[in-house]
């Protein structure tokens, strides 16, 4: 693996109809953010030195705090902070487009954030920015999670246009709702970075990963954390790429820190778009341009908005 200063120089363009390849990071971030991010570059360099154009880092990548409020006090300002400029010249000095998993950036009120996902393209420019829409609540005997609690959700479905093909912003638990996703619009890509429970993802997340590029006929990378933290939380891994068939391209079965890489194929998209056209044969609605389209009304609007 090349040292994170290398040149920018290993990702090239496609040519037309070429696979383009992509990368999920796998993490067990810690409440250090330092060292979150000196091992987030080590990992999009590794990344990026195996042909990755595109490399998606896990929700929560650059701080896993020992209490929810924890992360209220590394909430930057959009466009400036720490965070944001160490994604801004990782890619750049990478030459990838990079998803910045997620991180805190100022809400209205001060006692919660956006939980945001920003995206940079491969000279370090700003290209999108999505804040997570769907907040997590789930009690299971000890174990409980009420993400309202300190988070704002996002209003607005948002999708950028990547040199192969649109890409979807999706952040772990709307990976539960599918009219998000079909509100993106026709996309080759659709991301998931998260740090699903061990007792979720035991359970649901590889279910609804595939299920989610079935019924979008897309391929889907799919970034989590995975493993025991600091704070005694236990995240379950298994980051991933599926294609438009709901066949697991590359998948990390154990946990721990690590990278998937894999290849999106335009040939394999259009044969099953072709052989199965279920995209075109919907009823009930239409698939169209959905960049920044408004989100669908939350199901409990009162307790999504604390």
């Amino acid at each position: 693996m090349t040292s994170p200063d290398s040149s920018a120089t290993r990702a090239t363009p496609n040519a037309p109809n070429a696979p383009a390849r992509v990368a999920a990071v796998q993490m067990v971030s810690a409440p250090d953010v330092a060292r979150n991010l000196a091992d987030a570059g080590r990992w999009v360099a590794e990344a990026a030195d195996a042909g990755a154009q595109l490399v998606l880092l896990p929700e929560y990548f650059c701080y896993m705090g020992q209490r929810d409020t924890d992360k209220l006090s590394l909430r930057e300002q959009p466009g400036h902070g720490p965070i944001q400029d160490f994604l801004a010249e990782t890619a750049r000095r990478n030459g990838v487009w990079l998803i910045g998993g997620t991180m805190p950036l100022a809400a209205p009120e001060p006692g919660r954030v956006l939980n945001t996902t920003l995206v940079y393209g491969p000279d370090g420019s700003s290209a999108a920015r999505y804040d997570k829409i769907h907040l997590f609540n789930f009690v299971k005997g000890e174990e409980a999670y009420d993400e309202a609690r300190t988070i704002r959700p996002g209003e607005t479905v948002r999708t950028f246009e990547a040199p192969f093909g649109r890409v979807g912003l999706s952040v772990c638990y709307d990976l539960r709702f599918p009219e998000l996703y079909r509100a993106m619009g026709d996309c080759t890509l659709m991301v998931v970075p998260a740090a699903f429970t061990y007792t979720t993802g035991r359970a649901h997340w590889e279910l609804l990963l595939r299920a989610r590029a079935i019924e979008n006929q897309c391929y889907v990378l799919a970034s989590a954390q995975g493993g025991v933290h600091e704070n005694g939380r236990r995240t379950w891994g298994h980051s991933m790429l599926i294609d438009p068939w709901g066949d697991i391209v590359a998948q990390r079965e154990d946990d721990g820190a690590g990278v998937v890489v894999g290849d999106i194929d335009p040939a394999r998209l259009a044969a099953v778009r072709q052989s199965l056209p279920a995209l075109r044969h919907r009823v009930l609605g239409a698939i169209g341009d959905a960049h920044d389209a408004p989100a669908p009304a939350p199901a409990t609007p009162a307790r999504a908005q604390g």
